[in-house]
């Protein structure tokens, strides 16, 4: 039997297994819940000691969440289930900023970080040339180069891809020209013919001697793949990493998922933005109407950055350390100058929040337009702030969103926002074919940011992300014109859409506002 069919066959019965080990886990959830209550009705016997316990743990929490050095909303959001629930609030609370295995984590990747620099190094002629023509950037560029060791890159050519449809034929071209290195690492993995059609050029490229790396996030074992699939892919000689994996055991780290798409080629070759890999980013699967999606090609020095990127969350699950040396980018893999790209990664573990502020500065500095694609809108206060002083200076605001959602209820709850954005003088248009995945920001005809960092807590606080900044290159002409092609697809919202919701979605909306930071 063949290495392939061997594969098909362990697939079979992939929803069964998955679907098992999914009710596996969730009883496990449920069995720690129902020990803590237990251990409340045990303990009700000491109700006044247990009482004052609490009490004052839930004081300490307060006086914790005033101090933080964290958003004003998240502070707003921890108060509700302390005061609602104040018990388990607390304990709840406690065992989230308490948790050291996001500590170890943070730490080990710190230490990785540091590694990398001997490969990733600064900049300095590129940056000041940035600096020379436009002071702002330079100062961007220092910040992201300081706090994200993200250098800013020229002779790096860019192609823009408006749809999963354009991007995928052009990830099977450049991963069956592969040489030397392939690295992967995607959010979402499921079957279909997407996975299928790269694994193919995978095995293809294992058997010829190409070192294969596959990193993808843990919760796809509640869905989409298989516990055993790191295994089979080892024995098709591709090395392959689950990030994080969820198990039957309760743990706050779980909040941090690995949320980035990244596909690096020889250290030539770097692909980014929102696509994964399952068949409906590729229009080959209808959910939720057409999927529209945006992604970036990278050819050139920038892809340097993409390839340690990879390579520092891959570390995270390694025992030991290696030498990186082999997959510096190659001194031919230059290509012609054509502006200035920035690949940055976001970090939720530590106090720099550089996926938000790279956002607020493009809305900050912009003079005439920032136009936006983003499946979900749940913002915090200085991003609502930012947002509608741009719209009232005079900045023509375009925020695209789906007219179809994936996630009702994160669709309620972008709706509570719509009101005060539009009257402030945002505009706001639902793509009527069907979903909206992109993340997307131009402004200005001279900036723009391709990456997987939506317009929600969970990506800009919670999950690891990244993307790409450019500034004064060619292929920003043609993410304009694909937002202005997709606003012809588009209803535009008004004030009065808010009012034709019924009651019950509007206050579940705004229930869900208060606890939206916690999401």
């Amino acid at each position: 039997m063949s290495t392939n069919a061997k594969g098909n066959n362990r697939f079979g019965n992939i929803k069964t297994m998955i679907y098992g080990r999914t009710a596996v886990i969730m009883l496990g959830f449920l069995a720690q819940l129902v020990l803590l209550i237990v251990a409340f009705y045990w303990l009700r016997d000491y109700s006044y000691f247990f009482y004052l316990a609490f009490l004052i743990i839930s004081g300490v929490a307060v006086i914790h969440i005033f101090n933080a050095r964290s958003n004003p909303d998240m502070k707003l959001a921890w108060m509700f289930p302390i005061a609602i629930f104040p018990v388990f609030g607390a304990i709840f609370y406690t065992a989230i900023v308490t948790q050291p295995g996001s500590k170890v984590l943070y730490g080990r990747l710190q230490k990785i970080a540091q590694n990398t620099k001997d490969y990733v190094k600064p900049r300095a002629e590129s940056r000041e040339k940035l600096w020379q023509e436009n002071h702002h950037m330079g100062q961007l560029a220092h910040y992201l180069e300081q706090y994200d060791n993200s250098p800013v890159y020229e002779n790096t050519r860019v192609e823009y891809y408006r749809l999963g449809d354009e991007q995928f034929p052009a990830m099977i071209e450049e991963l069956k020209k592969a040489e030397k290195f392939i690295f992967m690492e995607f959010f979402i993995v499921s079957n279909g013919k997407m996975l299928e059609t790269i694994l193919e050029v995978l095995r293809e490229k294992a058997k010829q001697g190409v070192e294969v790396r596959f990193l993808y996030d843990g919760t796809n074992v509640l869905w989409n793949l298989p516990s055993f699939f790191p295994k089979l892919m080892e024995e098709e000689g591709i090395r392959c990493r689950m990030f994080s994996p969820i198990k039957p055991v309760f743990s706050p780290h779980y909040n941090n998922r690995d949320h980035r798409k990244i596909l690096v080629v020889d250290g030539r070759v770097a692909f980014t933005g929102g696509i994964n890999i399952a068949d409906e980013y590729i229009n080959q699967k209808v959910r939720f109407g057409h999927w529209k999606d945006v992604g970036l090609k990278l050819t050139g020095d920038a892809v340097e950055r993409m390839t340690f990127m990879f390579l520092e969350l891959w570390a995270e699950s390694e025992k030991q350390t290696e030498d990186y040396g082999k997959y510096v980018c190659p001194a031919d893999a230059s290509q012609p100058g054509d502006g200035y790209v920035i690949p940055y990664s976001v970090c939720p573990l530590g106090p720099e929040r550089v996926g938000e502020r790279i956002y607020l500065d493009i809305i900050n500095t912009a003079h005439t337009y920032v136009h936006i694609m983003t499946p979900y809108l749940i913002l915090d206060h200085q991003m609502m702030m930012a947002l509608c002083f741009a719209a009232k200076r005079g900045v023509e605001v375009k925020i695209i969103m789906p007219h179809i959602p994936d996630k009702k209820y994160a669709f309620l709850l972008a709706k509570t926002y719509y009101n005060e954005l539009l009257e402030a003088g945002v505009k706001i248009y639902e793509y009527k074919p069907g979903f909206v995945h992109a993340k997307l920001f131009v402004a200005d005809d001279v900036k723009a940011v391709v990456g997987t960092v939506n317009l929600d807590y969970r990506s800009l606080y919670h999950h690891f992300e990244c993307g790409a900044l450019l500034y004064r290159n060619s292929q920003i002409k043609a993410m304009e014109e694909d937002v202005q092609e997709t606003l012809g697809k588009c209803i535009e919202m008004s004030v009065e859409d808010y009012k034709k919701l019924k009651l019950r979605e509007r206050f579940l909306g705004m229930i869900m506002r208060v606890v939206a930071p916690l999401m």
